[in-house]
């Protein structure tokens, strides 16, 4: 069985990918938090560093919204004692997209480094890059939350489809609901999506050892896709103290909010979640909350404060040990034997 190590922005680099591929696994690369220069730097290393492994490269494909003067202000207004407390004013939040959505520039590298595995979040591009996409050979695989999702998927042609339970840390994949009542544990979801579709679904969300890479099996899965257990290599780029968190008590409690970016996701409990509530209606759609959430986060980890983190992790995140990312992947491999 396949075990895909699954794309965390803002968690890697290609190292992860690498080391996992060369492992004997499928290392991703996450696209969306990379300019077009790195994510074209990223994709070489991959290129020059693996002998014909497979690998994934991963993009959203959300649509960036247009905000309104109200939204922008309710924001400002909610952020305004945070900032404060660092000397800051809204007129220092960075100006941008914040998570960059799949484009022309993201398609003119897959058609230049052609990997073998392109995978998406928060559903597929339109149609004609969706057709771009399948000229060069690769496998296009993306994210379902519900049954539905994954039937428009497969409509769409998609290789695999990544069944996402709610147990899973970082972003919720949903895209024709944002309904969070409608999101299922993975193992009511799974059973359901291989009954309803015909292609391969890769199981995603709690899994952290064998023993979950073994029911995942026993429920349909063709593959499984593991993130906050690879959060945990030698190879991820998350700091000291979300590597501890993911250790410690803090991991007992993970929670899905839109605090830290706008858009369901599920972490690690902060200061700015207990004292606004988990879901607020004041945060900017995403992505537009991550650049100022981003800010204070720079600035208060400087003194070593954490109130504004996003330590993502999943339900399963003390199940998960340390180690190379080779030593993670044969932990998770003995649900072979």
């Amino acid at each position: 069985m396949d075990i895909i190590q699954a794309p965390m922005a803002g968690a890697q680099d290609a190292d992860l990918t690498i080391a996992v591929s060369k492992a004997g696994g499928i290392g991703s690369l996450p696209a969306a938090m990379l300019s077009t220069e790195k994510l074209a730097t990223e994709l070489e290393r991959i290129n020059s560093s693996l002998d014909g492994q497979h690998y994934n490269v991963n993009f959203f494909a959300h649509t960036s919204p247009d905000y309104s003067v109200t939204q922008i202000s309710q924001w400002h207004a909610f952020l305004k004692p945070y900032l404060e407390e660092f000397g800051l004013s809204t007129q220092d939040i960075p100006t941008g997209v914040g998570r960059m959505p799949f484009n022309q520039e993201g398609l003119a590298l897959i058609q230049e480094f052609r990997p073998p595995i392109v995978s998406f979040h928060f559903g597929l591009p339109d149609d004609s890059l969706l057709a771009t996409i399948k000229k060069t050979g690769a496998e296009i695989w993306s994210s379902a939350t519900t049954v539905a999702e994954a039937k428009y998927l497969e409509s769409k042609g998609v290789t695999r489809i990544i069944a996402q339970g709610l147990e899973a840390g970082g972003h919720r994949g949903m895209f024709l609901s944002q309904d969070l009542s409608e999101q299922l544990g993975l193992f009511s979801l799974l059973p359901q999506i291989v009954e309803a579709v015909k292609c391969p679904v890769i199981a995603a969300g709690g899994i952290a050892d064998a023993k979950g890479v073994n029911a995942a099996r026993q429920l349909g899965a063709s593959a499984v896709q593991v993130g906050t257990a690879f959060l945990l290599a030698d190879e991820a780029k998350i700091s000291a103290a979300h590597k501890q968190a993911l250790q410690s008590e803090q991991a007992h409690h993970t929670v899905i909010t839109n605090i830290l970016s706008g858009r369901y996701a599920r972490g690690i409990i902060n200061r700015i979640m207990r004292e606004n509530g988990l879901i607020h209606p004041d945060v900017l759609p995403f992505p537009g909350a991550s650049l100022a959430i981003g800010m204070l986060k720079a600035h208060a980890e400087v003194k070593h404060c954490y109130d504004f983190s996003s330590f993502w992790a999943g339900q399963s995140a003390l199940l998960a040990k340390s180690g190379s990312a080779a030593e993670i992947l044969q932990r998770l491999k003995k649900g072979d034997d």
